[in-house]
């Protein structure tokens, strides 16, 4: 199956953080959003990397940026950026929502922990 043949534009988020890291009392930078079965995780900056996790347990290639104004799509199994259809709302994480978040959760320290 191609990259965009696996996106799954009707398949709604899981919900509006990082799936892994709400339920280990975790933290994360920006969050990214599978397009093809909606699986909401952090971003490769955040420590703990869900998103890549995402893809290397499930095979699915495309995310999504799940940043307010953002709307680009990476590939995974490329490597590089990749194009995509609208997905289905939400869109974003809600712009209420701290970055990095979610709030109450994020070390006073939280710059030293990121990747880079």
């Amino acid at each position: 199956m191609t990259a965009e043949a696996s996106i799954q534009p009707d398949v709604p988020p899981s919900g509006t953080g990082c799936a892994e890291c709400l339920s280990a009392d975790g933290w994360w930078f920006h969050l990214r959003r599978c397009a093809q079965c909606g699986h909401v995780g952090c971003c490769d900056t955040s420590p703990s990397q869900h998103a890549t996790a995402h893809f290397r347990s499930t095979g699915h290639p495309v995310m999504q940026s799940f940043e307010p104004g953002e709307d680009w799509f990476w590939d995974f199994s490329t490597e590089q950026a990749a194009n995509g259809p609208e997905l289905a709302a939400p869109t974003s994480r809600p712009d209420d929502q701290p970055v990095p978040g979610p709030a109450g959760a994020v070390p006073g320290d939280w710059r030293t922990k990121l990747n880079r």
